[in-house]
């Protein structure tokens, strides 16, 4: 005798084991070379000669049980001077979910470094500017990745990154092959004045914090203005925000963080940046030490704000769908 729900069961078994797999991951661990410029003036005018570097992250890919050979967006994430922290992975996972492949670079993991706070020379913007096209390089050839939707996205120094990363003179000088679709950037640093406003024409959004005194707002005016004219560039501040403002955490003072809240620097042409006041380059850690003397002080304020921390997740789940699907 067959039982009357027998008709129902294939469909059931199927529609479960698809339900399942629209959550099934694939992880991987990759590797690639890469290098230690310390200024991005050693790029611009010296990368053959820099340190050879070895890298590692990990690629999530989402698995389609239906298209094995399917190309997926990814999404490269870069982490902040503290290195990666939960709400970073939170960002990661939301992608993930939704049809994104991720990539977490492991700049710092990879150097043995696990926080460049109160110092900001073992690993500088220059050198994991490099270790994202890098990867980018390496993944472009990855069977499951779309190589032309390929967005970078970072938190604090992770958040200059994602910025400069779309400066032409830098992105020229390592690659003439790939760019990277979109750039979303976490409470970056703007305190600088470029001469060269050639940034890419893909969206570039700054999301930070009103009262955030590590890498303040008003430099971001200053500076989303300046290259305007040029970029694709816009920037949302959440009022009554500090540095990390979409993190759980409360917000605490950490006594060792520079806060840069006086500073404005000059980016020449060739990359370097310039002190205040002497205009000398800061392109070594002892002449950064010495240009940080003329502006920074010793003190930040970081923790999450519940609003600005909705808004922005929101707001980055709706930026990455937009630019990349």
């Amino acid at each position: 005798m067959i039982n009357k729900y027998s008709f129902f069961l294939p469909i059931i078994v199927f529609l479960c084991f698809n339900i399942l797999s629209v959550n099934a991951q694939k992880i991987e661990k990759i590797t690639f070379k890469s290098a230690n410029p310390f200024a991005l003036s050693d790029i611009i005018k010296d990368l053959e000669n820099q340190e050879e570097q070895e890298l590692f992250g990990e690629l999530v890919i989402p698995m389609d049980s239906i298209n094995e050979e399917k190309k997926f967006p990814l999404v490269i994430g870069v982490a902040g001077s503290l290195g990666w922290r939960s709400h970073h992975y939170e960002y990661l996972e939301m992608y993930q979910k939704n049809g994104f492949a991720t990539f977490e670079l492991n700049s710092f993991k990879s150097r043995k470094i696990t926080s460049t706070v109160g110092s900001q020379v073992e690993v500088t913007t220059a050198a994991i500017i490099l270790d994202a096209y890098r990867a980018f390089e390496k993944l472009a050839n990855h069977p499951n990745i779309d190589k032309n939707k390929v967005s970078i996205t970072g938190w604090s120094l992770g958040g200059a990154v994602a910025l400069f990363s779309g400066w032409l003179p830098i992105k020229r000088a390592i690659t003439n092959d790939l760019k990277f679709t979109s750039h979303l950037a976490f409470y970056p640093p703007c305190f600088f004045d470029p001469e060269n406003v050639e940034f890419t024409d893909s969206p570039i959004h700054i999301l930070i914090g009103e009262i955030d005194d590590w890498t303040p707002a008003e430099p971001c005016n200053f500076f989303v203005k300046k290259i305007s004219k040029t970029a694709n560039v816009d920037l949302t501040i959440y009022p009554d925000s500090h540095h990390s403002f979409d993190s759980e955490e409360p917000v605490t003072f950490n006594e060792k963080g520079y806060s840069f809240k006086d500073c404005l620097f000059k980016l020449n042409e060739d990359g370097d940046v310039l002190m205040n006041y002497l205009s000398l380059p800061m392109s070594s850690p002892f002449m950064q030490k010495v240009g940080f003397l003329f502006c920074v002080e010793r003190g930040v304020n970081l923790g999450g704000n519940p609003i600005a921390r909705k808004k922005s997740f929101e707001f980055a789940l709706s930026f990455m769908s937009t630019t990349l699907k």
